[in-house]
């Protein structure tokens, strides 16, 4: 399965922020979405995710050869800043989560164990979600797209928030579910994408490009040339 975007192209008035984006996404990994701040990292998970009409271009799932059109229960979608409902608590959001669900929910947990899989304790479980942490909730956020599986998972900024035992508990976590998905992980912080993500691409000047590992020799290149790699690459477009 491949999410495929061709020549994407989204305007706000005469500023263009996406100009013909384009790249194949593979299932089983994760990406990291590298850009500087107002590169259109949000602006281009809202356009696949169907918040915002592009302008130009189209963007599909291929599978087995055939395409088709990305359906809602395809995307999954981790805010930067989390939405939860502040009058349920955790423990009701995810019954309520499960319940709406049901049909499309394969194999089903008991509730504390989905809780466990995040590091959400049982104290904070009965909690009203309005008194959860910033973090707490953005475990809430990434707990419901686990349980739903969806086949495109959108992280914008997702572990920033996150304490490093959290941060690197979600990390694992990600690596896990990452077999049956495509993930792509907006960031600008490059030893995160470094250490989590299997491919780098740049959204620098509107366009998408892959940064390649490789030397000229066909050789890894070491994170520190990577990141100085990176940087330049992101300098050419100011």
């Amino acid at each position: 399965m491949d999410l495929v975007v061709e020549n994407l192209q989204k305007h706000f008035d005469e500023k263009e922020v996406l100009k013909g984006a384009g790249y194949r996404f593979n299932s089983g990994k994760i990406y990291g979405l590298l850009g500087r701040n107002g590169a259109g990292k949000t602006t281009f998970f809202n356009c696949l995710n169907d918040d915002l009409n592009v302008d130009g271009g189209r963007f599909y799932l291929e599978e087995d050869g055939e395409e088709r059109a990305i359906g809602e229960d395809d995307i999954g979608y981790v805010l930067s800043v989390p939405e939860v409902p502040g009058f349920l608590t955790g423990r009701e959001f995810i019954q309520f989560f499960i319940d709406i669900n049901k049909e499309k929910i394969g194999e089903k947990k008991d509730l504390d164990s989905y809780f466990d899989m995040v590091g959400i304790e049982e104290p904070d479980r009965d909690r009203l979600l309005r008194d959860y942490s910033h973090g707490m909730k953005s475990k809430m956020q990434m707990l419901i797209n686990i349980i739903s599986k969806p086949k495109i998972l959108f992280l914008d900024e997702p572990l920033t928030s996150l304490d490093v035992v959290a941060a690197e508990d979600m990390k694992k976590l990600l690596r896990e579910i990452r077999k049956d998905s495509i993930i792509i992980l907006s960031t600008h912080i490059m030893d995160l994408a470094l250490s989590l993500c299997d491919e780098i691409v740049l959204l620098h000047g509107g366009e998408l490009s892959l940064v390649s590992d490789m030397d000229e020799n066909g050789e890894t290149i070491a994170d520190e040339t990577l990141k100085e790699k990176i940087v330049e690459a992101l300098k050419e477009v100011e």
